[in-house]
């Protein structure tokens, strides 16, 4: 059974991804060491007691449609109202519509632990944060003052609304239409699907953000705007009154996250008996500006869906781990007891395992770097705020598309550890596996992330940025390998050689996008997304292991640096010599 990893994820945001620092210099007001272990503490308490037993439920029982209404997993609706009670929603919200005001870090941890206890039951309240931030950056003063404190508390919950049937990741084949009323409002009409907890009977309300075009929009992605969509209206004094023209058509019937409601909703078709037909919805932000502001709640969401890919990663390690030292098969030199040996004992499993555990640590490194980085451009002014706004914009990303790409490859070797026994449905190593692998499409797919990362990151600050970053894990590879630490030398001359592959590659992809050579910079996108994961990863183990020596973190590292760090090499081929033999064989893939 997974056990929230406290310590690991306390040592990876104070030591790795640098919040003891922050604290140190008094950046993030009143908060203190002991706080944020208190907090991390009674997370983990209750990600390990109260959720990871519904989990299972969840996978097995998931949600029913009825007339429009969705009943969810056995269980699930008290345990989110425990959820909601316990503060967790609105750690990071704005202090001044009841939430907390914590920083980006101790939303991603907490995070981290609801998606290894259960996937599906984290869904919802992810959305919901990214609503909040989205409303709270864009809308109008009323709009904050009527939903925010519900949505902020967990009382009522967010949805987001982009794609439909023809249009995907590609915004400009959007339908959704809406029209202007009298009273200043708006009437939306039109079909969305996949939307998570589109329909469910956790809150009290739900409130929908939704992509559509008005009438006179220009066409393509500046034509579209936002509207704010409550399932039920609200009354004049603040709470539910009757119910919008928008409801819940169908349920996907889906591979994984079984206990998350994905709905097909439909948007001003006459649901509501005796009312005018029309969604009534309200404009956050500007006409035709929407998906700036979408925006806003896609980068939150990305970063948060890398914390899947983190969470399920974690469980599947720990599963794995504790099935094989109980799993007896075979001889092992090892092994001084009696019978077949533990296949822990095992090279091959240990590989495995050690695979697993590298991958894991690095994603959780990479995302709470990402959100360390979120909070220093909240609070820095000037230069240094341009700084880390950069430094997040080019880590989300990358805490999105490695995060959840080893979220699915940890879960096979996962289920690889266990055997047949991982193939079949008991183990449950079976459900992380099927649970890990959406991540990596929505919000988003880890090719889109990758395009993101080539075409719009590495040019900040006219391409200065990258390099500066890329400086920073060289310099930590450095004091590791001058540390002193026994084999640390030969290790960071391993790590070093993978940083000098990301610098070669990343200088290759800058010269082909000033050279306008933009679709061979893009046939190495994802092969240099993932090389930057991995020489910005062996810097991570590095500087774990410079703040706690111990001899495991130094064992890792070093198998890192031995067995997974030779990866950049060719991974660095492929962006500097694979596109021209890409785009030569693709073009016998067109059909016509």
């Amino acid at each position: 059974m997974y056990r929230a990893p406290v310590d690991e994820i306390a040592f990876t945001l104070k030591d790795v991804a640098g919040l003891r620092r922050a604290l140190d210099e008094g950046r993030l007001g009143d908060l203190s060491v002991d706080l944020v272990d208190a907090i991390l503490a009674e997370a983990g308490r209750f990600a390990t007691e109260e959720v990871v037993p519904l989990g299972t439920v969840g996978d097995r029982n998931g949600p029913v449609l009825k007339d429009g209404a969705v009943t969810t997993t056995p269980g699930w609706k008290d345990l989110y109202r425990r959820w909601a009670e316990g503060g967790w929603n609105s750690l990071t919200g704005p202090e001044e519509f009841g939430g907390q005001g914590l920083p980006t870090m101790l939303s991603v941890a907490t995070l981290e632990m609801w998606n290894s206890a259960a996937m599906a039951f984290a869904l919802c309240p992810t959305l919901t944060m990214g609503a909040v931030e989205a409303l709270d950056k864009h809308a109008t003063d009323a709009l904050k003052r009527t939903y925010l404190p519900k949505l902020v508390s967990g009382e009522w919950t967010g949805t987001m609304n982009l794609t439909e049937p023809q249009a995907g990741s590609d915004l400009n084949a959007l339908r959704a239409r809406a029209e202007r009323a009298a009273d200043g409002t708006y009437r939306i009409f039109g079909q969305k699907i996949f939307i998570t907890y589109g329909e469910q009977d956790f809150s009290d309300n739900i409130v929908h953000l939704v992509l559509a075009r008005l009438p006179d929009a220009p066409a393509g992605t500046r034509g579209i705007s936002l509207f704010l969509v409550p399932k039920l209206l609200v009354d004049a004094d603040g709470t539910p009154g009757r119910r919008n023209d928008v409801f819940c058509a169908s349920l996907e019937h889906k591979l994984g996250i079984h206990g998350s409601p994905t709905c097909t909703m439909i948007f001003g078709d006459g649901f509501v008996a005796g009312e005018e037909k029309g969604a009534v919805g309200w404009l956050v932000g500007e006409e035709n500006r929407g998906l700036a502001c979408m925006f806003t709640m896609m980068n939150n969401a990305r970063l948060a869906i890398g914390l899947e890919g983190v969470g399920i990663a974690e469980a599947a390690f720990q599963k794995a781990l504790a099935f094989a030292n109980e799993r007896r098969q075979g001889k092992a030199s090892g092994w001084s007891g009696d019978g077949m040996a533990p296949i822990v004992h095992h090279p091959d499993v240990q590989r495995m395992l050690l695979t697993m555990q590298a991958h894991t640590r690095i994603a959780r490194s990479i995302s709470f770097c990402c959100a360390h980085a979120l909070d220093m451009a909240r609070v820095s002014e000037g230069g240094q705020k341009i700084h880390w706004q950069e430094r997040a914009n080019l880590l989300t990303p990358v805490a999105k598309a490695y995060s959840t790409d080893i979220g699915s490859e940890v879960a096979s070797l996962g289920i690889q550890v266990h055997g047949g026994m991982g193939f079949v449905e008991e183990t449950g190593a079976a459900a992380l596996y099927r649970d890990a692998r959406i991540a990596s499409i929505y919000e988003g797919t880890n090719g889109i992330q990758a395009i993101d990362l080539v075409t719009r990151k590495l040019p900040q600050s006219d391409g200065a940025h990258v390099h500066g970053y890329i400086a920073e894990l060289a310099a930590t590879v450095a004091a590791f390998g001058k540390s002193g630490i026994d084999g640390a030398a030969a290790v960071a001359a391993r790590l070093d050689q993978s940083i000098e592959d990301l610098t070669a590659a990343t200088r290759h992809l800058q010269s082909m996008l000033a050279a306008g050579e933009t679709d061979r910079a893009l046939a190495g996108a994802t092969p240099y997304l993932r090389l930057f994961a991995l020489a910005a990863g062996g810097a991570c183990l590095a500087r774990a292991a410079l703040a706690d020596p111990s001899p495991q973190r130094v064992a890792l590292c070093r198998f890192f640096a031995e067995n997974m760090a030779g990866d950049t090499a060719s991974l660095r081929g492929q962006v500097v010599g694979g596109a021209d033999g890409l785009l030569a064989a693709g073009m016998h893939l067109v059909a016509g």
